[in-house]
């Protein structure tokens, strides 16, 4: 039996939030491998901007998990969390001697898995 065969995974994914990947990179690494009450202590005890959405897809993974999978909410961890780089949204700003720079407003795809231990 393959990995996939013997544990169910379930899945959330936030596309195209409007965070940095990097500092949405910053949060994520706080609750990777950690198991999901702790997580969400966490992200709801974090005063950045990033925690809270992170927050919601948690929620949602773990919501997917227990209704989709019949999964037990409290042997869940997080073995999956990640962010992706999205669409890049390119605006122009006026520099000074009259040049144009480049004011880019990046996205990020956050992906958030559980599984039961």
């Amino acid at each position: 039996m393959t990995r996939e065969e013997t544990e169910m995974e379930a899945k959330a994914i936030a596309k195209a939030v409007r965070i940095s990947p990097i500092k949405a990179r910053l949060v994520i690494d706080t609750i990777r491998g950690k198991n999901v009450d702790e997580a969400i202590t966490i992200l709801e005890n974090m005063n950045k901007k990033t925690s809270n959405i992170i927050l919601k897809v948690l929620n949602s993974a773990v919501a997917n998990a227990v209704n989709n999978n019949k999964l037990d909410r409290n042997k869940l961890f997080v073995c999956e969390a990640r962010v992706d780089a999205g669409p890049v949204m390119k605006r122009v700003m006026f520099d000074s001697r009259s040049h144009i720079g480049h004011k880019d407003r990046r996205t990020s795809h956050i992906i958030v898995g559980v599984t039961e231990k």
